[in-house]
């Protein structure tokens, strides 16, 4: 079983290294056994399981994983991070558990399948909320053979990320999230597990791949953009770019039985889907 990191651990290891956590990249790095031991019970991984470990920072989640996980590449675009990573997990795991590891250096928001040593089939990660939507986005449309995974963000963001129709934190992440997956609240995770302390509360969303719609995705996801780009006007007006027209927008909100008085909070992904339908038709 991998030792996981202590406080100390973390401290003396950035230390050595001289590093100092930065805003660019949004690194807090979590600093508390049980927070790990909870987010990778979470996470659901096994052995079956390659995961793919977005931020792996100091390795405190990836040793975690490494227990349970048949296979885990961790995405870090620290280069110095990237660099110490290895040497930290070999120390505290067994050979078995640390020939599962491969690290990639890159950005999870581009990184493409042949940087990866396998595809992945579940994802974990703690994740910048600024990044957060745009790298489980890009996560899953670059991996189809990604089914499961749980993220660590925000807490505002997890709530955007699995929200309903009808809330007023319902928007793009809600909609686009819901194309690929059902994703849900797996839980809060307080501010102190962190190192620095970060102002904010942050909360773990889990998701479960689904069927693809049969749908012109880029069409769906223009709308839905366009939609939440004015989300205060009726959506005959806020749709009227996308559609060509005042006119063109009805006529298609006609077609697709949704109201054009409504906006776009009120839509569901299957309304969106029949929009985008209705257009190509018309």
């Amino acid at each position: 079983m991998a030792q996981l990191l202590t406080s100390r651990d973390i401290r003396a290891i950035s230390g050595g290294l001289q590093i100092k956590p930065t805003k660019k990249w949004g690194q807090n790095f979590v600093v508390d056994a049980n927070t790990v031991r909870r987010i990778v019970a979470a996470a659901g991984v096994g052995a079956d399981d390659k995961v793919m470990e977005v931020g792996p920072g100091l390795g405190s989640l990836t040793l975690g994983l490494l227990d349970t996980a048949g296979e885990l590449a961790a995405v870090e675009i620290d280069p110095k991070l990237a660099l110490a990573l290895p040497r930290t997990v070999e120390a505290r795991t067994t050979p078995e558990e640390f020939a599962k590891l491969t690290v990639v250096r890159a950005d999870a928001a581009s990184v493409a399948p042949e940087q990866m040593p396998f595809e992945p089939t579940a994802m974990v990660a703690n994740l910048p909320y600024n990044v957060a939507v745009p790298v489980v986005l890009h996560a899953l449309e670059t991996f189809p053979s990604l089914q499961k995974g749980l993220v660590m963000v925000q807490s505002e963001v997890a709530d955007r990320m699995t929200a309903g129709p009808g809330s007023k934190i319902y928007g793009v992440p809600s909609v686009k999230m819901a194309w690929y997956t059902k994703a849900r609240r797996a839980g809060s995770v307080s501010a102190k597990v962190f190192w620095p302390v970060p102002n904010v509360a942050s909360g773990l969303v889990a998701f479960e791949r689904i069927e693809s719609p049969d749908a012109d995705r880029a069409e769906v996801f223009a709308a839905v953009d366009a939609a939440f780009g004015q989300r205060r006007k009726m959506l005959r007006q806020a749709l009227k770019d996308w559609a060509g027209s005042v006119e063109r927008a009805e006529a298609i909100m006609a077609r697709a039985g949704v109201d054009p008085t409504g906006r776009g909070e009120t839509l569901t992904i299957e309304e969106f889907i029949a929009l985008a339908d209705a257009k190509a038709a018309l």
